[in-house]
Protein backbone atom coordinates (compact mmCIF):
# COMPACT_ATOMS: atom_id res chain seq x y z
CA UNK A 1 0.00 0.00 0.00
CA UNK A 2 1.51 3.31 -0.87
CA UNK A 3 0.22 6.24 0.67
CA UNK A 4 0.09 9.92 -0.10
CA UNK A 5 -1.05 12.67 2.12
CA UNK A 6 -0.52 15.73 -0.20
CA UNK A 7 1.30 17.61 2.67
CA UNK A 8 4.75 17.43 1.49
CA UNK A 9 7.19 16.27 -1.13
CA UNK A 10 8.91 13.55 1.11
CA UNK A 11 5.54 12.08 1.54
CA UNK A 12 4.71 11.13 -1.74
CA UNK A 13 8.20 10.32 -3.20
CA UNK A 14 8.62 6.89 -1.16
CA UNK A 15 6.78 3.37 -1.30
CA UNK A 16 8.48 2.96 2.14
CA UNK A 17 5.93 5.11 3.74
CA UNK A 18 3.01 2.28 4.61
CA UNK A 19 2.82 2.68 8.22
CA UNK A 20 2.88 4.94 10.97
CA UNK A 21 6.35 4.23 12.05
CA UNK A 22 7.28 5.23 8.80
CA UNK A 23 5.44 8.67 9.15
CA UNK A 24 7.25 8.97 12.75
CA UNK A 25 10.96 8.00 11.20
CA UNK A 26 10.53 10.90 8.57
CA UNK A 27 8.97 13.49 10.37
CA UNK A 28 11.95 13.09 12.88
CA UNK A 29 14.20 13.54 9.92
CA UNK A 30 12.46 15.96 7.91
CA UNK A 31 10.83 18.03 10.98
CA UNK A 32 12.83 17.28 14.14
CA UNK A 33 12.01 20.30 15.95
CA UNK A 34 8.31 20.57 15.47
CA UNK A 35 5.79 19.73 18.10
CA UNK A 36 3.93 16.99 18.18
CA UNK A 37 2.19 17.00 21.43
CA UNK A 38 1.75 19.18 24.47
CA UNK A 39 0.06 17.88 27.45
CA UNK A 40 -1.68 20.12 30.28
CA UNK A 41 -1.40 18.24 33.38
CA UNK A 42 -4.17 20.13 35.14
CA UNK A 43 -6.01 21.21 31.64
CA UNK A 44 -4.57 24.38 32.00
CA UNK A 45 -0.78 24.32 33.23
CA UNK A 46 1.66 22.85 30.45
CA UNK A 47 3.50 20.27 31.83
CA UNK A 48 5.81 18.74 29.02
CA UNK A 49 5.80 18.89 25.07
CA UNK A 50 7.54 16.59 22.87
CA UNK A 51 8.80 17.15 19.27
CA UNK A 52 9.12 14.74 16.79
CA UNK A 53 12.76 13.99 17.24
CA UNK A 54 11.84 13.24 21.23
CA UNK A 55 9.32 11.11 20.31
CA UNK A 56 11.13 9.40 17.80
CA UNK A 57 14.48 8.82 20.62
CA UNK A 58 12.03 7.94 23.27
CA UNK A 59 10.08 5.42 21.29
CA UNK A 60 13.69 4.02 20.36
CA UNK A 61 14.78 3.53 23.91
CA UNK A 62 12.10 1.99 24.98
CA UNK A 63 12.12 -0.61 21.72
CA UNK A 64 15.49 -1.12 23.13
CA UNK A 65 14.31 -3.05 25.91
CA UNK A 66 11.44 -4.67 24.23
CA UNK A 67 13.58 -6.44 21.03
CA UNK A 68 13.16 -9.71 22.96
CA UNK A 69 9.27 -9.70 22.61
CA UNK A 70 9.02 -9.11 19.65
CA UNK A 71 5.09 -10.80 18.59
CA UNK A 72 4.65 -11.15 22.02
CA UNK A 73 1.78 -8.67 23.57
CA UNK A 74 2.21 -5.69 26.08
CA UNK A 75 -0.28 -3.87 27.99
CA UNK A 76 -0.04 -0.21 28.49
CA UNK A 77 -1.23 0.69 31.79
CA UNK A 78 -0.64 4.34 32.08
CA UNK A 79 -2.44 7.68 32.75
CA UNK A 80 -3.65 9.20 29.65
CA UNK A 81 -0.06 11.25 28.94
CA UNK A 82 2.97 11.71 27.06
CA UNK A 83 4.54 8.54 28.42
CA UNK A 84 1.67 6.43 27.12
CA UNK A 85 2.40 8.03 23.54
CA UNK A 86 6.22 7.19 23.90
CA UNK A 87 5.17 3.59 25.08
CA UNK A 88 2.48 3.11 22.26
CA UNK A 89 5.45 3.68 19.70
CA UNK A 90 7.88 2.09 21.32
CA UNK A 91 5.85 -0.97 21.01
CA UNK A 92 5.24 -0.21 17.32
CA UNK A 93 8.89 0.34 16.78
CA UNK A 94 9.95 -2.85 17.97
CA UNK A 95 7.24 -5.20 16.96
CA UNK A 96 5.80 -5.66 19.98
CA UNK A 97 1.81 -5.74 19.97
CA UNK A 98 0.68 -3.20 22.11
CA UNK A 99 -2.57 -3.84 24.76
CA UNK A 100 -3.51 -0.20 26.15
CA UNK A 101 -5.80 -0.58 29.04
CA UNK A 102 -6.20 1.73 32.40
CA UNK A 103 -4.14 1.51 35.49
CA UNK A 104 -6.63 0.51 38.04
CA UNK A 105 -7.56 3.03 41.07
CA UNK A 106 -6.78 2.26 44.53
CA UNK A 107 -9.11 -0.89 45.81
CA UNK A 108 -10.48 -1.27 42.59
CA UNK A 109 -10.65 -5.03 41.45
CA UNK A 110 -8.73 -6.51 38.95
CA UNK A 111 -11.19 -7.88 37.26
CA UNK A 112 -11.48 -6.25 33.70
CA UNK A 113 -7.43 -5.92 33.50
CA UNK A 114 -7.64 -10.07 34.74
CA UNK A 115 -9.53 -10.46 31.79
CA UNK A 116 -7.50 -8.57 29.42
CA UNK A 117 -4.14 -9.82 30.55
CA UNK A 118 -5.44 -13.46 30.45
CA UNK A 119 -7.37 -12.88 26.84
CA UNK A 120 -4.38 -10.83 25.27
CA UNK A 121 -1.78 -13.66 26.54
CA UNK A 122 0.34 -10.77 27.58
CA UNK A 123 3.77 -11.15 28.71
CA UNK A 124 4.35 -8.03 29.67
CA UNK A 125 3.49 -4.77 30.94
CA UNK A 126 4.77 -1.15 30.71
CA UNK A 127 3.94 1.50 33.56
CA UNK A 128 5.62 4.30 34.77
CA UNK A 129 7.53 3.87 38.04
CA UNK A 130 4.78 5.65 40.40
CA UNK A 131 2.06 3.34 39.06
CA UNK A 132 5.03 0.47 39.05
CA UNK A 133 5.37 1.19 42.72
CA UNK A 134 1.72 1.14 43.56
CA UNK A 135 0.71 -1.86 41.98
CA UNK A 136 3.55 -4.41 42.11
CA UNK A 137 2.30 -5.88 45.57
CA UNK A 138 -1.46 -5.94 44.42
CA UNK A 139 0.40 -7.73 41.17
CA UNK A 140 1.71 -10.30 43.08
CA UNK A 141 -0.65 -11.53 45.30
CA UNK A 142 -2.42 -12.01 41.36
CA UNK A 143 -1.25 -15.45 40.17
CA UNK A 144 -1.90 -14.68 36.41
CA UNK A 145 -0.75 -11.22 36.75
CA UNK A 146 2.17 -12.50 39.20
CA UNK A 147 3.94 -13.84 35.65
CA UNK A 148 4.28 -10.81 33.25
CA UNK A 149 6.95 -8.63 33.81
CA UNK A 150 6.48 -4.82 34.95
CA UNK A 151 8.72 -2.03 33.07
CA UNK A 152 9.52 1.47 34.20
CA UNK A 153 9.76 2.57 31.14
CA UNK A 154 10.21 6.46 32.68
CA UNK A 155 13.87 5.04 34.46
CA UNK A 156 15.79 6.78 31.00
CA UNK A 157 18.12 3.81 31.40
CA UNK A 158 17.99 3.15 27.36
CA UNK A 159 20.18 3.90 25.02
CA UNK A 160 18.02 5.15 21.81
CA UNK A 161 21.10 4.13 19.95
CA UNK A 162 21.02 0.35 20.35
CA UNK A 163 17.55 0.01 18.43
CA UNK A 164 17.09 0.29 14.85
CA UNK A 165 13.25 0.00 14.04
CA UNK A 166 12.08 -3.14 13.04
CA UNK A 167 10.69 -3.78 9.26
CA UNK A 168 6.39 -4.13 9.65
CA UNK A 169 4.36 -4.35 6.80
CA UNK A 170 0.15 -2.87 6.41
CA UNK A 171 -0.55 -6.27 7.26
CA UNK A 172 1.06 -6.49 11.05
CA UNK A 173 -0.47 -6.21 13.74
CA UNK A 174 -0.22 -3.13 15.77
CA UNK A 175 -2.21 -3.23 18.46
CA UNK A 176 -5.40 -4.71 20.23
CA UNK A 177 -8.33 -2.29 21.32
CA UNK A 178 -10.66 -3.93 23.87
CA UNK A 179 -14.06 -3.59 23.44
CA UNK A 180 -15.52 -1.35 26.32
CA UNK A 181 -17.82 -4.44 27.08
CA UNK A 182 -20.96 -2.66 27.26
CA UNK A 183 -23.07 -5.60 25.96
CA UNK A 184 -20.72 -8.33 26.61
CA UNK A 185 -16.93 -9.54 27.48
CA UNK A 186 -14.18 -7.28 26.17
CA UNK A 187 -12.33 -8.51 23.43
CA UNK A 188 -9.67 -7.61 21.70
CA UNK A 189 -9.54 -6.04 18.26
CA UNK A 190 -6.85 -6.82 16.02
CA UNK A 191 -5.91 -3.57 14.43
CA UNK A 192 -3.04 -3.78 11.56
CA UNK A 193 -0.70 -1.13 10.61
CA UNK A 194 -3.17 -0.97 7.27
CA UNK A 195 -5.94 -0.37 8.99
CA UNK A 196 -4.51 2.38 10.89
CA UNK A 197 -3.22 4.10 7.62
CA UNK A 198 -6.38 3.52 5.87
CA UNK A 199 -8.44 5.08 8.86
CA UNK A 200 -6.14 7.96 9.06
CA UNK A 201 -6.98 8.41 5.25
CA UNK A 202 -10.46 8.72 5.83
CA UNK A 203 -9.99 10.98 8.96
CA UNK A 204 -7.82 13.40 7.08
CA UNK A 205 -10.24 13.37 4.09
CA UNK A 206 -13.47 13.62 5.94
CA UNK A 207 -12.41 16.29 8.60
CA UNK A 208 -10.46 18.55 5.93
CA UNK A 209 -6.73 18.77 8.08
CA UNK A 210 -3.71 20.18 7.13
CA UNK A 211 -0.49 20.74 8.67
CA UNK A 212 -2.38 24.45 10.37
CA UNK A 213 -4.75 22.24 12.30
CA UNK A 214 -4.62 22.21 15.84
CA UNK A 215 -5.97 19.44 17.79
CA UNK A 216 -7.57 19.45 21.73
CA UNK A 217 -8.29 16.39 23.49
CA UNK A 218 -9.40 14.58 27.05
CA UNK A 219 -10.62 11.76 25.51
CA UNK A 220 -8.75 8.63 27.23
CA UNK A 221 -5.97 7.60 24.66
CA UNK A 222 -6.51 3.73 25.88
CA UNK A 223 -9.80 3.99 24.20
CA UNK A 224 -10.06 4.40 20.43
CA UNK A 225 -11.33 7.68 19.89
CA UNK A 226 -8.37 9.46 21.80
CA UNK A 227 -5.99 6.95 20.23
CA UNK A 228 -6.77 7.07 16.63
CA UNK A 229 -8.16 10.58 16.49
CA UNK A 230 -5.34 12.65 19.24
CA UNK A 231 -2.74 10.28 18.95
CA UNK A 232 -2.40 9.21 15.35
CA UNK A 233 -4.32 11.64 12.98
CA UNK A 234 -1.59 14.27 14.14
CA UNK A 235 1.31 12.57 13.51
CA UNK A 236 -0.38 10.95 9.87
CA UNK A 237 -1.27 14.91 8.99
CA UNK A 238 1.55 16.74 11.08
CA UNK A 239 -0.25 18.84 13.28
CA UNK A 240 -0.04 19.97 17.09
CA UNK A 241 -2.57 17.82 19.65
CA UNK A 242 -2.59 19.78 22.56
CA UNK A 243 -3.70 16.71 25.75
CA UNK A 244 -5.10 16.79 28.79
CA UNK A 245 -6.59 14.22 31.36
CA UNK A 246 -10.07 12.97 31.17
CA UNK A 247 -10.68 13.68 34.37
CA UNK A 248 -9.37 17.79 34.32
CA UNK A 249 -12.65 17.56 31.55
CA UNK A 250 -14.98 16.02 33.97
CA UNK A 251 -13.97 17.98 37.03
CA UNK A 252 -14.40 21.44 35.14
CA UNK A 253 -15.69 21.13 31.66
CA UNK A 254 -14.57 24.55 31.26
CA UNK A 255 -10.99 23.92 30.96
CA UNK A 256 -11.48 21.97 27.55
CA UNK A 257 -13.38 25.06 25.83
CA UNK A 258 -10.50 26.74 27.66
CA UNK A 259 -7.57 25.29 25.65
CA UNK A 260 -9.79 25.44 22.25
CA UNK A 261 -9.84 28.92 23.23
CA UNK A 262 -5.84 29.46 24.13
CA UNK A 263 -4.29 27.60 21.68
CA UNK A 264 -6.83 28.32 18.72
CA UNK A 265 -7.27 24.93 18.28
CA UNK A 266 -9.74 23.90 14.42
CA UNK A 267 -10.50 19.88 15.72
CA UNK A 268 -11.65 19.09 19.14
CA UNK A 269 -14.83 16.75 20.14
CA UNK A 270 -16.26 14.17 22.38
CA UNK A 271 -19.16 11.88 22.81
CA UNK A 272 -22.92 13.01 22.86
CA UNK A 273 -22.58 13.40 26.77
CA UNK A 274 -19.81 15.78 26.71
CA UNK A 275 -21.30 18.78 25.07
CA UNK A 276 -24.58 18.19 27.54
CA UNK A 277 -21.64 18.34 30.51
CA UNK A 278 -20.48 21.79 29.21
CA UNK A 279 -24.14 22.99 28.77
CA UNK A 280 -25.17 22.49 32.14
CA UNK A 281 -21.50 22.87 34.02
CA UNK A 282 -20.01 25.99 32.68
CA UNK A 283 -21.26 29.07 34.21
CA UNK A 284 -22.26 32.76 32.47
CA UNK A 285 -20.04 34.52 33.84
CA UNK A 286 -16.91 31.84 32.88
CA UNK A 287 -17.90 33.11 28.88
CA UNK A 288 -16.84 36.00 28.77
CA UNK A 289 -13.40 35.18 28.20
CA UNK A 290 -13.73 32.27 25.48
CA UNK A 291 -13.16 32.36 22.17
CA UNK A 292 -14.31 29.89 20.40
CA UNK A 293 -14.18 31.34 16.81
CA UNK A 294 -11.40 29.15 15.45
CA UNK A 295 -13.01 26.13 16.39
CA UNK A 296 -14.03 24.58 12.71
CA UNK A 297 -14.77 20.96 13.35
CA UNK A 298 -16.83 20.10 16.63
CA UNK A 299 -16.97 15.92 16.31
CA UNK A 300 -19.89 14.52 18.36
CA UNK A 301 -19.85 10.30 18.44
CA UNK A 302 -19.36 7.20 20.17
CA UNK A 303 -23.23 7.38 21.58
CA UNK A 304 -26.33 9.14 20.38
CA UNK A 305 -25.98 12.07 18.92
CA UNK A 306 -28.91 14.48 20.40
CA UNK A 307 -30.36 17.28 18.36
CA UNK A 308 -31.33 19.14 20.92
CA UNK A 309 -27.60 18.80 22.38
CA UNK A 310 -26.31 20.13 19.31
CA UNK A 311 -29.21 23.30 19.22
CA UNK A 312 -28.35 24.16 23.01
CA UNK A 313 -24.80 23.94 22.91
CA UNK A 314 -24.28 26.40 19.86
CA UNK A 315 -27.46 28.14 21.87
CA UNK A 316 -25.53 29.29 24.72
CA UNK A 317 -21.91 29.34 23.23
CA UNK A 318 -22.72 31.50 19.71
CA UNK A 319 -21.42 34.51 22.17
CA UNK A 320 -17.98 32.79 21.88
CA UNK A 321 -17.72 32.46 18.35
CA UNK A 322 -18.94 29.06 17.83
CA UNK A 323 -20.62 28.31 15.31
CA UNK A 324 -23.43 25.78 14.87
CA UNK A 325 -21.81 24.81 10.94
CA UNK A 326 -18.62 23.17 12.94
CA UNK A 327 -20.80 20.41 14.26
CA UNK A 328 -19.70 17.07 12.57
CA UNK A 329 -21.66 14.05 13.99
CA UNK A 330 -19.87 10.69 13.00
CA UNK A 331 -20.20 7.23 13.03
CA UNK A 332 -17.93 4.21 13.97
CA UNK A 333 -15.97 1.88 16.25
CA UNK A 334 -13.09 -0.34 17.39
CA UNK A 335 -13.93 -3.20 14.50
CA UNK A 336 -13.58 -0.42 12.21
CA UNK A 337 -10.22 1.04 13.57
CA UNK A 338 -12.53 4.21 14.32
CA UNK A 339 -14.07 6.14 11.50
CA UNK A 340 -16.71 4.62 9.66
CA UNK A 341 -18.81 7.35 8.45
CA UNK A 342 -19.16 11.23 9.08
CA UNK A 343 -20.82 14.33 7.05
CA UNK A 344 -19.53 16.82 4.48
CA UNK A 345 -17.68 19.56 6.45
CA UNK A 346 -19.08 22.11 4.90
CA UNK A 347 -22.40 21.34 5.66
CA UNK A 348 -24.88 21.54 8.35
CA UNK A 349 -25.84 18.38 10.25
CA UNK A 350 -28.31 16.68 8.65
CA UNK A 351 -31.50 16.67 10.93
CA UNK A 352 -34.81 14.69 10.43
CA UNK A 353 -38.13 13.66 12.07
CA UNK A 354 -39.03 9.93 11.56
CA UNK A 355 -42.79 8.67 12.80
CA UNK A 356 -42.13 6.67 16.16
CA UNK A 357 -45.12 4.01 14.65
CA UNK A 358 -43.07 3.09 11.89
CA UNK A 359 -39.88 3.02 13.76
CA UNK A 360 -41.75 0.71 15.70
CA UNK A 361 -41.93 -1.81 13.22
CA UNK A 362 -38.74 -0.88 11.34
CA UNK A 363 -40.32 1.41 8.54
CA UNK A 364 -38.91 4.64 7.44
CA UNK A 365 -41.11 7.37 7.40
CA UNK A 366 -40.53 11.22 6.92
CA UNK A 367 -42.62 13.34 9.49
CA UNK A 368 -41.73 17.08 10.69
CA UNK A 369 -39.58 17.15 13.28
CA UNK A 370 -41.87 19.35 15.85
CA UNK A 371 -44.85 16.71 15.94
CA UNK A 372 -45.16 15.12 19.04
CA UNK A 373 -45.74 11.36 16.60
CA UNK A 374 -42.08 12.11 15.81
CA UNK A 375 -38.59 10.51 16.87
CA UNK A 376 -35.84 13.19 15.60
CA UNK A 377 -32.69 11.92 14.97
CA UNK A 378 -29.06 13.28 13.86
CA UNK A 379 -27.26 12.01 10.70
CA UNK A 380 -24.09 10.35 11.12
CA UNK A 381 -22.75 11.07 7.25
CA UNK A 382 -21.30 8.80 4.32
CA UNK A 383 -18.49 6.41 3.94
CA UNK A 384 -15.63 7.25 2.22
CA UNK A 385 -12.96 5.98 -0.16
CA UNK A 386 -13.47 2.84 -0.98
CA UNK A 387 -15.29 2.04 2.54
CA UNK A 388 -18.63 1.15 2.10
CA UNK A 389 -22.41 0.93 4.36
CA UNK A 390 -25.48 -1.32 3.52
CA UNK A 391 -28.19 -1.75 5.48
CA UNK A 392 -29.19 -5.69 5.93
CA UNK A 393 -32.22 -7.80 8.07
CA UNK A 394 -30.08 -9.83 10.51
CA UNK A 395 -32.27 -12.39 10.65
CA UNK A 396 -32.73 -13.19 6.52
CA UNK A 397 -29.04 -11.64 6.09
CA UNK A 398 -30.73 -9.69 2.91
CA UNK A 399 -30.50 -6.42 2.22
CA UNK A 400 -33.32 -4.21 3.12
CA UNK A 401 -34.95 -2.31 1.14
CA UNK A 402 -35.32 1.69 0.82
CA UNK A 403 -37.31 2.84 3.61
CA UNK A 404 -36.53 -0.42 5.67
CA UNK A 405 -34.61 -0.27 9.27
CA UNK A 406 -31.75 -3.09 9.61
CA UNK A 407 -28.50 -3.32 10.87
CA UNK A 408 -25.41 -1.50 9.45
CA UNK A 409 -22.94 -3.76 7.59
CA UNK A 410 -19.27 -2.53 6.74
CA UNK A 411 -16.63 -3.28 4.74
CA UNK A 412 -13.39 -1.59 4.12
CA UNK A 413 -9.53 -1.38 4.42
CA UNK A 414 -10.30 -0.14 7.71
CA UNK A 415 -12.12 -3.33 8.76
CA UNK A 416 -9.98 -4.61 11.59
CA UNK A 417 -8.75 -8.35 10.98
CA UNK A 418 -10.79 -9.95 13.45
CA UNK A 419 -11.03 -10.47 17.17
CA UNK A 420 -7.78 -11.61 19.24
CA UNK A 421 -8.07 -15.62 19.40
CA UNK A 422 -11.87 -15.79 19.03
CA UNK A 423 -12.52 -17.38 16.06
CA UNK A 424 -15.86 -17.96 15.85
CA UNK A 425 -16.67 -14.53 17.04
CA UNK A 426 -14.63 -13.19 14.27
CA UNK A 427 -16.64 -15.33 11.62
CA UNK A 428 -19.59 -14.65 12.72
CA UNK A 429 -18.83 -10.51 13.02
CA UNK A 430 -16.25 -9.66 10.50
CA UNK A 431 -16.82 -12.42 7.60
CA UNK A 432 -20.41 -11.76 6.70
CA UNK A 433 -22.14 -12.25 3.60
CA UNK A 434 -25.42 -11.74 1.86
CA UNK A 435 -27.07 -14.83 1.88
CA UNK A 436 -29.06 -14.10 -1.54
CA UNK A 437 -25.56 -12.55 -3.61
CA UNK A 438 -23.33 -14.08 -1.34
CA UNK A 439 -21.72 -10.15 -1.56
CA UNK A 440 -19.08 -9.73 1.47
CA UNK A 441 -17.23 -10.11 3.22
CA UNK A 442 -18.89 -7.60 5.68
CA UNK A 443 -18.34 -6.57 9.59
CA UNK A 444 -21.80 -6.46 10.92
CA UNK A 445 -21.93 -3.87 13.35
CA UNK A 446 -24.58 -4.56 15.77
CA UNK A 447 -26.02 -1.38 15.21
CA UNK A 448 -29.46 -0.87 13.88
CA UNK A 449 -30.11 1.81 11.18
CA UNK A 450 -30.97 3.09 8.20
CA UNK A 451 -29.86 5.22 4.72
CA UNK A 452 -31.40 8.32 3.82
CA UNK A 453 -30.47 9.69 0.35
CA UNK A 454 -27.13 8.10 1.61
CA UNK A 455 -27.09 9.55 5.18
CA UNK A 456 -26.55 7.07 7.83
CA UNK A 457 -29.05 7.28 10.75
CA UNK A 458 -28.32 4.79 13.53
CA UNK A 459 -31.37 4.25 15.52
CA UNK A 460 -29.79 2.21 18.70
CA UNK A 461 -28.26 -1.41 19.52
CA UNK A 462 -29.29 -4.78 18.16
CA UNK A 463 -29.31 -6.49 21.84
CA UNK A 464 -30.72 -3.39 23.63
CA UNK A 465 -33.50 -3.21 21.47
CA UNK A 466 -37.02 -3.67 23.90
CA UNK A 467 -40.11 -5.52 22.07
CA UNK A 468 -43.01 -5.27 23.44
CA UNK A 469 -46.61 -6.05 22.31
CA UNK A 470 -44.87 -6.84 19.01
CA UNK A 471 -43.31 -3.00 19.01
CA UNK A 472 -39.42 -2.38 18.62
CA UNK A 473 -38.32 0.41 21.06
CA UNK A 474 -35.06 2.23 21.69
CA UNK A 475 -33.28 2.53 24.92
CA UNK A 476 -31.81 5.37 24.66
CA UNK A 477 -35.32 7.22 23.43
CA UNK A 478 -36.90 6.10 27.07
CA UNK A 479 -33.75 7.22 29.01
CA UNK A 480 -34.05 10.25 27.36
CA UNK A 481 -37.58 10.48 28.25
CA UNK A 482 -36.80 9.51 31.74
CA UNK A 483 -33.95 12.06 32.22
CA UNK A 484 -36.78 14.89 31.00
CA UNK A 485 -39.17 13.87 33.28
CA UNK A 486 -37.94 15.44 36.58
CA UNK A 487 -35.09 17.71 38.09
CA UNK A 488 -33.98 14.99 40.48
CA UNK A 489 -32.88 12.28 37.67
CA UNK A 490 -28.97 12.70 36.31
CA UNK A 491 -28.77 12.93 32.88
CA UNK A 492 -27.12 10.49 30.52
CA UNK A 493 -27.11 8.05 34.03
CA UNK A 494 -30.45 5.64 33.67
CA UNK A 495 -30.66 2.57 31.65
CA UNK A 496 -34.02 0.64 30.04
CA UNK A 497 -34.32 -2.38 29.66
CA UNK A 498 -36.68 -5.71 29.82
CA UNK A 499 -37.36 -8.83 31.74
CA UNK A 500 -40.01 -11.87 31.14
CA UNK A 501 -42.73 -11.79 33.60
CA UNK A 502 -45.12 -15.06 33.23
CA UNK A 503 -43.66 -15.21 29.00
CA UNK A 504 -44.66 -11.41 28.52
CA UNK A 505 -41.76 -8.70 28.31
CA UNK A 506 -42.24 -6.10 30.90
CA UNK A 507 -40.19 -2.64 30.71
CA UNK A 508 -37.97 -1.79 33.60
CA UNK A 509 -36.05 1.81 33.83
CA UNK A 510 -32.79 2.65 36.65
CA UNK A 511 -32.12 5.88 36.86
CA UNK A 512 -29.38 7.49 38.76
CA UNK A 513 -30.65 10.25 41.18
CA UNK A 514 -28.39 13.90 41.11
CA UNK A 515 -26.03 14.16 44.31
CA UNK A 516 -28.28 16.85 46.15
CA UNK A 517 -31.25 14.69 46.04
CA UNK A 518 -29.57 11.52 47.21
CA UNK A 519 -27.80 13.07 49.65
CA UNK A 520 -30.96 14.53 51.53
CA UNK A 521 -32.95 11.19 50.04
CA UNK A 522 -36.31 13.75 50.39
CA UNK A 523 -39.05 10.95 49.94
CA UNK A 524 -41.39 13.26 49.07
CA UNK A 525 -39.55 14.46 45.91
CA UNK A 526 -38.29 11.29 45.16
CA UNK A 527 -41.98 9.47 45.01
CA UNK A 528 -42.80 12.64 43.13
CA UNK A 529 -39.98 11.77 40.67
CA UNK A 530 -40.98 8.01 40.37
CA UNK A 531 -44.97 8.98 39.24
CA UNK A 532 -43.15 11.25 36.74
CA UNK A 533 -41.11 9.03 35.59
CA UNK A 534 -43.86 7.01 34.72
CA UNK A 535 -46.24 9.33 33.39
CA UNK A 536 -43.59 10.91 31.03
CA UNK A 537 -42.90 7.01 29.61
CA UNK A 538 -47.09 6.47 28.85
CA UNK A 539 -47.29 9.83 27.46
CA UNK A 540 -44.32 9.35 24.81
CA UNK A 541 -44.13 5.54 24.32
CA UNK A 542 -47.36 4.18 25.17
CA UNK A 543 -46.04 2.05 27.78
CA UNK A 544 -46.34 0.76 30.99
CA UNK A 545 -43.43 0.42 33.31
CA UNK A 546 -43.34 -2.32 35.54
CA UNK A 547 -40.75 -1.04 37.54
CA UNK A 548 -38.55 2.12 38.57
CA UNK A 549 -35.81 2.57 40.75
CA UNK A 550 -33.71 5.47 41.64
CA UNK A 551 -30.27 4.64 42.65
CA UNK A 552 -27.74 6.04 44.40
CA UNK A 553 -25.41 8.69 42.84
CA UNK A 554 -22.88 7.18 41.22
CA UNK A 555 -24.10 3.85 41.30
CA UNK A 556 -25.01 2.95 38.14
CA UNK A 557 -22.80 0.30 35.64
CA UNK A 558 -20.76 2.14 33.14
CA UNK A 559 -18.32 1.02 31.24
CA UNK A 560 -14.26 1.58 31.16
CA UNK A 561 -15.60 4.72 28.01
CA UNK A 562 -19.02 5.49 29.66
CA UNK A 563 -21.51 3.70 28.49
CA UNK A 564 -24.52 2.72 30.02
CA UNK A 565 -23.81 -1.48 30.70
CA UNK A 566 -28.18 -1.96 30.01
CA UNK A 567 -27.08 -5.81 30.71
CA UNK A 568 -25.44 -5.69 33.21
CA UNK A 569 -27.85 -3.13 34.78
CA UNK A 570 -30.63 -5.76 34.32
CA UNK A 571 -28.56 -8.71 35.84
CA UNK A 572 -28.46 -6.53 39.03
CA UNK A 573 -31.83 -5.73 38.94
CA UNK A 574 -32.46 -9.50 39.34
CA UNK A 575 -29.97 -10.01 41.55
CA UNK A 576 -31.23 -7.19 43.48
CA UNK A 577 -27.73 -5.68 44.17
CA UNK A 578 -28.70 -2.12 42.37
CA UNK A 579 -27.75 0.73 45.18
CA UNK A 580 -31.59 1.61 45.53
CA UNK A 581 -32.78 5.23 47.02
CA UNK A 582 -36.37 4.62 46.20
CA UNK A 583 -38.29 2.03 43.91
Amino acid sequence: MKICLYLNDWQCSSNKISTIVDILLRRSENQPNKKAYTFLKDGETEEVSLTYEELDQRARGIASHLQAWQGERALLLYPSGLEFITAFFGCLYSGVVAVPVYPPRPNQKLSRLLSIANDAQAKIALTTTSILTDIEKRWEEEAELAQLKLLATNTNEANPQEFVPQSVTPQSLAFLQYTSGSTGTPKGVMVTHGNIIHNQQLIHQAFGHSEQSIGVGWLPLFHDLGLIGHVLQPIYVGFLSILMPPVAFLMKPIRWLNAISKYRATTSGGPNFAYDLCVKKVQPEQLANLDLSSWDLAFNGAEPVRAETLEQFSKKFAQCGFNYSAFYPCYGMAETTLFATGGDKNHLPVIQGFKARGLEQNWVVESEISSSESRVFVGCGHSYTNTKVIIVNPESLTRCKKGQVGEIWVSGESIASGYWNRPEATRETFQAYLKDTSSGPFLRTGDLGFLQDGELFVTGRIKDTIVIDGRNHYPQDIEQTVEQSHPSIRPNYSAAFSIDIASEERLVVVAEVERSYSRTRQPLDLKKALASIRRAVSQHHDLQVHSVLLLKFGSILKTSSGKIKRHACRAAFLAKTLEVLEQ
